[in-house]
């Protein structure tokens, strides 16, 4: 083997993800379009309505302010009302405690009449949103103002669609390729890796939040600092899971049926710990909230979709490399590939299972905060997203590295292409259809081996 072409091809993408790195979380905001501030969250016991109206049609967009919102009950009495501010933000409390609206259905109403002269709603016949509350925590919901936008062939709108799943395939890939690889070496189905997903992108935002952000050259330092301590951090996670929990239970001889319920268990109490800790809202970092896109054609993508694809393809790359070349990247093939054949030539099994756990949280933590900055996240963003990287390793082939990056980009740009003729709240249900769909037809997967039962 020719190690050093490959070190210094390494130390070579290594350096690139750092400069990609520093692009991506540098100050784009100052060049972003202003938008509404979200209002404080409450601490109290009750609900509050929030929103914020924007005139689309001035370039920057700018607030509404005077504008009667109004919510009604089930039963179509008016229980609050506020007018926007100077900012175009409105908050509403709705009555009694949190816990007595669960459950509930509210209407929240703009008075068209009260818009300002030459002021008029995207959709005129949107003057009503429905919102049902299942949670004890506030919502934001907003009334489009400005000129319907113009139509766009199916073409343009596929091709639109295409690039978004390109973008979110990248961070699919990264959390794929950690689950392909404790499964490779450990044949465990975690159903607990959604929770290493959404460990990284509170890891950021807890460094993100932090008083006094630190700006070097235009560059946020915070938001840098965020992104390495959540790296860092989810990597002692998974190292952490493996000492205490999953490596006792391997030595107890705890069949994978087991292994597998644990963590189901596993998962329902991470996210209940997360839920605790980070409340039921949405969050977003504050860098990248609203960068101005670039158009190529009638195809926009931002600035923020560039980096993250870039930097993802980065790590992917280095990952893939040290797989291939590196003594623990064989030494964690010939343990995939047989772990007792490993064992008996020298090979220290527990030390490589321990370091694809670290690696394998590690990239899910990297995929969390990237794709809270992409979308901004919640307590159950990876339990949200689970299916998709099971269906995106299913399909690619069970512990198959190639094979779960070949079915991320298929299940990625699949759900968002499939938008243009399912509903979007529908479209993970396609990630669904492919998984049965595989199961059915090829089990092994795309690029996995069939075997033998028995």
């Amino acid at each position: 083997m020719h190690t050093r072409p490959v070190r210094l091809a390494c130390l070579a993408l290594a350096a690139m993800a750092v400069a990609l790195l520093t692009v991506l979380v540098g100050s784009p905001a100052q060049a972003a379009s202003p938008t509404c501030v979200r209002p404080p969250a409450h601490n109290d016991e009750t609900i509050h309505v929030q929103g914020c109206l924007l005139d689309a049609r001035h370039k920057p967009a700018t607030p509404v302010p005077g504008v009667t919102i109004t919510v009604t009950d089930e039963a179509h009495k008016v229980v609050g009302k506020s007018v926007t501010d100077q900012t175009g933000i409105f908050d509403i409390t709705l009555p009694g405690k949190a816990i007595d609206i669960l459950g509930h259905t509210f209407t929240v109403h703009i008075d068209s009449k009260s818009l300002p002269h030459g002021t008029k709603l995207r959709n005129p016949k949107q003057e009503s949103l429905p919102l049902t509350f299942n949670l004890q925590s506030d919502r934001y919901v907003t009334f489009p103002i400005g000129n319907a936008p113009k139509e766009t062939s199916n073409l343009i709108q596929g091709i639109q669609l295409a690039v978004g799943g390109l973008v979110f395939s990248f961070l699919l890939a990264m959390a794929s390729l950690g689950l392909s690889l404790i499964f490779g070496t450990t044949g465990l189905v975690n159903f607990a890796h959604g929770e290493l997903i959404t460990f990284g992108a509170m890891a950021a935002f807890a460094i993100d939040r932090l008083p006094g952000n630190v700006d070097l050259g235009g560059v946020n330092v915070t938001m840098v600092a965020g992104i390495i301590t959540a790296i860092v951090l989810s990597t002692l996670f998974g190292w952490a899971q493996d000492k205490i929990l999953w490596g006792p239970l391997r030595r107890k001889g705890v069949g994978l049926i087991a292994a597998m319920i644990v963590s189901i268990g596993l998962s329902i109490f991470l996210r209940n710990i997360y839920q605790y800790v980070a409340g039921a809202d949405t969050h977003n970092y504050t860098q990248w909230t609203n960068p101005s896109p670039w158009n190529v054609g009638q195809v926009s993508f931002t600035p923020k979709d560039l980096g993250v694809v870039i930097f993802s393809a980065v790590v992917l790359v280095l990952v893939c490399l040290a797989i291939q070349r590196t003594r623990i990247g064989k030494a964690t093939r010939a343990v995939s590939d047989n772990p007792a054949l490993a064992a008996s030539s020298g090979i220290n099994v527990d030390r490589v299972i321990s370091v694809v756990w670290s690696v394998g949280a590690g990239l899910a933590g990297l995929s969390g905060v990237l794709l809270g900055m992409t979308q901004g996240f919640d307590y159950q963003v990876g339990f949200k997203i689970l299916l998709l990287v099971f269906a995106a390793v299913v399909l690619g082939g069970l512990g198959s590295v190639w094979g779960a990056l070949l079915g991320s980009f298929i299940i990625g740009i699949f759900i968002e292409v499939s938008t243009l003729v399912i509903p979007a709240e529908l479209k993970f249900v396609g990630a669904l259809v492919v998984l049965i769909v595989v199961l059915l037809i090829r089990p092994q997967g795309l690029l996995g081996r069939a075997e033998r039962v028995g």
